[in-house]
């Protein structure tokens, strides 16, 4: 039978969606004292069986808040709801619910409140202080917390930050009872953990499993934790919480193909939650360093090509001009594999170590640049949204095809002084064609080559020299401009 629009209403609650799922947001029970009982090695643990929950849930419940949402609905958004129920029930031939008749005149009534989703939070501080997912308070008019002892109160939203999905909400208690956090670093793949939540608007939902994965990788700033803790729509922003009582994640995203639970869910890292909460406490909002660089993956092909030991760094495929990275000397092309002394193992741990930087700091910046190491030297600025340069023009007659060119199956012609200066370049190859081995490994018209073998090429010369010297039987890596952006492309052996 057809779901009514008040269940849809309280169902719309926070999914957020990943892949071909509809992702539903969870909920973790906090913790309050320890359960050293409970928290017993892999081998001791198995021998005593299934650990019990029941004391957990006890300690932890108070902490727990159910969040529900109001929003604002308009007069014409209201009526034209209302018709286009009425239009359905009149086209089957079906008689009108009651309740269901238009209402008369609206020009004299005010925006209606409507239900506009259910959530979980847990406590941070006896002051009133609660943390929860962004997108679970996201246009709300009015957010509605209620306690386990059915006290509910107005809550402030005093800062939601989208990126890491972390926001905190206030409410006028004194007395309450905050959760305990955890240290991440202990958090151990197949421990037990357990939620508590509101899926589906039923309160106080406890759901245990275990850690399934750590670091997994869904988001720019943030690395998951997955879970098979059952979590469906409504436990958005509740704690996920260790055996000792502590809370380790908060409750965000399931991978689902029906909308429901499938055995996949994933939880915000305490610890970064942590850092977002208290930069929203102190200031209402996030404020995250960059130093102004499109970057791209670094594979193997690209590693061996480039001299690389091993697949590692983040590929600089494009500088901003004016920004931190063009001022202390980054260049398209480069590989960044350490920043303020950390490592960058892969590309995705770029983008949060600069995030995670106070804008002002001065650090160190390693890059792998022709060969070699490279230090550089530069001052961290907030984020802001990067401007985009544009792209070569290809119209230009092509010139006369070299034998090195032809090989690689190319035809290319220099850069002109215009197009330098607009693509603010030294110099650089136009493709006009590619077919065969270039062909194969991604090139295509409109590209602009700007280096091989690790050496700068401004123009034709250049390349043929480049190639000149190369083992024949070893991968040739190219330097490509293409539209905004640089990446590498490698053309191996038996590809030519």
């Amino acid at each position: 039978m057809p779901i009514s629009q008040s269940l849809l209403r309280r169902l719309k609650s926070t999914p957020l969606v990943l892949g071909a799922a509809l992702t539903a947001a969870t909920v973790l029970w906090q913790p309050g004292a320890s359960l050293a009982q409970t928290a017993s090695a892999p081998a001791a643990s198995s021998a005593r069986g299934l650990p019990d929950f029941a004391d957990l849930a006890e300690q932890v419940g108070p902490s727990v808040v159910n969040i529900r949402t109001i929003e604002k609905v308009s007069q014409s958004q209201a009526g034209s709801q209302e018709e286009q129920m009425l239009e359905f029930f009149r086209r089957f031939g079906l008689p009108v619910p009651p309740g269901a008749s238009p209402r008369g005149p609206r020009q004299n009534r005010g925006p209606e409140e409507r239900p506009s989703g259910v959530g979980s939070g847990f406590v941070l501080s006896a002051d009133g202080f609660i943390m929860t997912n962004a997108h679970v308070v996201e246009g709300a008019d009015q957010v509605i917390v209620t306690l386990t002892d059915k006290r509910e109160f107005k809550a402030k939203v005093i800062g939601a930050d989208k990126r890491s999905d972390v926001a905190v909400v206030k409410i006028e208690a004194r007395g309450l009872q905050p959760v305990r956090i955890g240290d991440i670093g202990r958090l151990r793949v197949g421990e037990w953990v357990m939620a508590i939540g509101s899926p589906f608007g039923l309160e106080s939902t406890v759901t245990a499993g275990i850690v399934s994965a750590k670091q997994r990788e869904t988001g720019d700033y943030l690395p998951f934790i997955q879970t098979d803790v059952a979590i469906n729509p409504g436990n958005s922003g509740g704690p996920l919480i260790n055996l000792r009582g502590e809370v380790v994640g908060i409750n965000s995203q399931i991978y689902s193909r029906s909308g429901g639970f499938q055995g996949i869910s994933f939880a915000i890292p305490i610890d970064e939650a942590v850092r977002v909460s208290d930069q929203l406490r102190a200031s209402g909002k996030v404020t995250r360093g960059r130093i102004g660089v499109s970057i791209a993956g670094v594979d193997p092909d690209i590693a061996e090509s480039l001299g690389l030991k091993k697949a590692e760094g983040a590929l600089v495929r494009g500088v901003e001009e004016g920004s931190p990275a063009a001022k202390a000397g980054v260049e398209a092309g480069d590989i960044i594999v350490k920043f303020d002394g950390k490592a960058v193992e892969k590309s995705i741990d770029l983008p949060r170590l600069v995030g995670n930087t106070k804008p002002g700091s001065k650090v160190g910046l390693t890059v792998w640049r022709r060969g070699a190491y490279k230090d550089l030297r530069l001052t961290v600025v907030a984020l802001e949204e990067e401007r985009v340069a544009k792209a070569a023009g290809s119209e230009k007659p092509p010139a006369k095809p070299s034998g090195a060119a032809q090989a690689f199956g190319l035809t290319l012609r220099e850069l002109d002084a215009e197009e330098k200066a607009e693509l603010k370049l030294r110099g650089g190859l136009v493709v006009l064609d590619a077919s065969g081995a270039a062909a194969r490994a991604g090139l295509g018209e409109g590209d602009v080559i700007l280096a091989v073998a690790n050496r700068e090429v401004l123009g034709l010369k250049d390349f043929e020299a480049a190639l000149a010297g190369l083992d024949k039987g070893r991968a040739v890596n190219l330097l490509v401009r293409r539209g905004d952006w640089v990446q590498y492309f490698v053309i191996r052996p038996n590809s030519r």
